[in-house]
């Protein structure tokens, strides 16, 4: 029982991860044709930047949601 989230996980993470390299390939790969190389990256940095943003904020509102709500947020 212990190794299903270990197997399952780590199927989330190649099929995630192969996803999203194709989904780069294909947009880079039209960028090209349309763009310069530079304004590719520029946008890609943009998306990227706006992620991690949005990522770091939606942890931040959790966390303080949770310790308004009395959770115990302790390691075991």
């Amino acid at each position: 029982m212990d190794w299903i989230p270990i197997v399952l996980v780590t199927f989330k993470v190649l099929v995630l991860g192969t996803g999203m390299f194709f989904a780069i390939k294909w947009h880079y790969d039209k960028g090209t044709k349309e763009r310069d190389m530079r304004a590719v990256l520029r946008a890609g940095g943009k998306v990227a930047a706006v992620f991690v943003l949005s990522l770091l904020s939606v942890g931040f509102v959790t966390f303080v949601l949770s310790r308004t709500l009395g959770l115990d947020l302790t390691w075991p």
